[in-house]
């Protein structure tokens, strides 16, 4: 399976995954932590999340995937909807809690 096929595969089967630096408990940076945040302000405790620093191939290949350059990406029922910028963004004109609402927990 190519790395885009794990890519794929990670962000279909997954209602909300983070493309992050580090985990949830340990993000290994700024941008990865207020994208953490984020998503627990919005009600969403269970996601999964992908280290990018474990894996090179994974790191450049979902920049790749999504054709964006930075990480954090957020990826909500297979689409993906930015990094941390729009995620809070989107937080504070309410559209992030109503996309995530049915998967509040």
């Amino acid at each position: 399976m190519s790395i885009q096929d794990t890519i794929r595969q990670t962000v279909t089967e997954n209602p909300v995954v983070l493309f992050m630096k580090g985990s949830a408990q340990f993000p290994q940076c700024g941008f990865s932590g207020r994208a953490v945040q984020i998503l627990k302000a919005c009600g969403v405790n269970t996601f999964v999340t992908v280290d990018v620093l474990a894996d090179p191939e994974i790191r450049q290949g979902i920049k790749d995937y999504a054709s964006w350059p930075t990480i954090p990406q957020l990826y909500v029922n297979g689409e993906f909807l930015g990094g941390s910028d729009i995620m809070y963004e989107m937080y504070q004109s309410g559209e992030l809690q109503e996309v995530l609402k049915d998967l509040a927990n």
